[in-house]
């Protein structure tokens, strides 16, 4: 029997997952966190087949929290679980150490197979992710392209803006400062050779890293 934690910040989602998993008689969800700091307690104090991991929960989360848990527990596959589809998450969640990544519009159909493929020592990603993460060890450090040189919170940042999303409104949304926000998109526009919002919204579109800014509204550009 494969035994599982889920953590997830939605209840309705965790109650799901678990119907789910309860049809295939192999895999068990023994333990249930819904903000990172719950995850970090679980897994130290339980005996895990796999992590089920949501990359956007309250407090500790996303590339970092799979950065600590892989830190102490090596061994331990992470499976992602997320609502963003962009390729780019999914190879630096893998960077950082998860074993597969899975949006949650896939859940129902490959949510098991995934699970039982980071337990047997394997990979979960589609082919997309995976000639991302071939040209990224092709091109060696520095040659990619100019979003890839952000760090993994400016890179989270940088999604959120181009998405549309206000300053406050990210800072809301990843629990942190209003100035700590700012100060990420100054330095985002910076490394990435940028003048303003609106370039960075171009950037985005151009290399396919969020769909079309319909319903955007007007663009901030400063």
């Amino acid at each position: 029997m494969i035994h599982v934690l889920i953590a997830d910040d939605h209840d309705i989602l965790r109650a799901g997952l678990k119907h789910i998993l309860h049809e295939t008689g192999d895999i068990v969800v023994a333990g249930e966190a819904s903000d990172g700091f719950q995850v970090l307690d679980l897994v130290r104090s339980g005996q895990w087949d796999a992590l089920v991991l949501d990359l956007t929960m309250p407090g500790k989360s996303g590339i970092e929290l799979i950065r600590q848990i892989k830190g102490e527990y090596p061994r331990l596959p992470i499976l992602i679980l997320s609502m963003h589809k962009e390729d780019l998450y999914a190879v630096r969640s893998l960077k950082a150490g998860a074993s597969g990544y899975l949006c949650k519009d896939s859940a129902e159909a490959l949510l098991a197979q995934a699970i039982r493929k980071v337990v047997s020592g394997g990979l979960f990603v589609n082919q997309a992710v995976a000639e991302k993460l071939a040209l990224d060890m092709l091109a060696g450090p520095g040659n990619g392209p100019a979003h890839s040189r952000l760090t993994d919170r400016e890179y989270q940042v940088f999604i959120l803006i181009a998405r549309g999303h206000g300053v406050t409104e990210i800072a809301r949304e990843l629990n942190l400062s209003v100035k700590t926000i700012s100060t990420h998109k100054t330095r985002i526009l910076e490394k990435m050779n940028l003048s303003n919002t609106a370039d960075l919204i171009h950037y985005a579109i151009h290399n396919q890293l969020i769909g079309s800014p319909d319903g955007l509204g007007t663009l901030d550009a400063h």
